[in-house]
């Protein structure tokens, strides 16, 4: 009954372990001010602004895991995209989008 017992406590933590999110999925405060969630979406990472004026609109998928993600970046005032990075550390998550890799800008967001 013991073994039984300790048999499916580790199989249940080694599920969890293996479902475990992505450092970068969850709800993340904007520099605007937004909420943009990331969550996974066909094997990268969907970004998706819930508040403010474009909410709704997809604006990045990014693929990567850890800390180091990349793929590309919508701008939504004007519908361009570039292509994107971004980089967990603890609850803050540098955006940068790039045109040519040359001219980039990059914003700080922090975890909700």
């Amino acid at each position: 009954m013991i073994r039984t017992l300790i048999l499916a406590s580790a199989l249940m933590l080694a599920a969890g372990a293996a479902s475990a999110d992505e450092p970068i999925v969850g709800n993340w405060k904007t520099a605007a001010g937004d909420t943009a969630h990331i969550a996974s979406c066909g094997g990268s990472y969907c970004i998706v602004l819930k508040t403010g004026k474009y909410a709704g609109k997809k604006i990045g998928t990014l693929a990567g895991s850890g800390v180091t993600y990349s793929g590309q970046i919508t701008d939504p005032a004007n519908d361009k995209t570039y292509s994107g990075s971004g980089n967990v550390l603890g609850n803050s998550l540098k955006m940068k989008g790039c045109v040519l890799n040359v001219l980039c800008k990059s914003q700080t967001w922090t975890r909700l």
